[in-house]
């Protein structure tokens, strides 16, 4: 565990601009392993309105983020692959967690679920990351 990497990743999620259009919030954080929440509103609804799979996806990409980072290093994403299960409802809180399957010094492997606060399934995504050897350029 890294303190000063969660804390410098903390930091930079509570003013990424796009996590705070979405109301994303990082909830926890640990060595390849990240969760963040996101309350779900009429404002994300695709043209069905039913949550719109954008919205879904950018929740999943900032846990993903955020444990692939969470080494210290940078990680940029290879591959995602996501399977819509069941809609959001209006007004849930979604969560995604992230959960790191397998690293080596250039490949991470993720695992992503996707549940609402009624722990119902929303989504899953099998994700592969990047492993850069540059530090993460807001720790300094």
């Amino acid at each position: 565990m890294d303190k000063p990497v969660f804390d410098a990743l903390f930091k930079k999620v509570e003013s990424e601009p796009y996590a705070k259009k979405l109301g994303m919030e990082l909830v926890k954080l640990d060595d390849g392993y990240s969760l963040v929440k996101m309350v779900y509103s009429k404002d994300m609804d695709n043209i069905f309105g039913m949550a719109h799979g954008g919205a879904i996806f950018s929740l999943i990409d900032e846990a993903f983020e955020t444990s692939s980072n969470s080494h210290g290093t940078i990680a940029v994403a290879l591959n995602v692959n996501v399977s819509y299960v069941k809609p959001a409802a209006e007004g849930d809180t979604l969560f995604a967690e992230a959960k790191e399957v397998s690293k080596s010094f250039k490949i991470g492997n993720y695992y992503i679920k996707v549940t609402n606060d009624k722990d119902e399934l929303i989504a899953t995504c099998q994700a592969v990351a990047y492993r850069k050897k540059d530090k993460l350029p807001f720790l300094d």
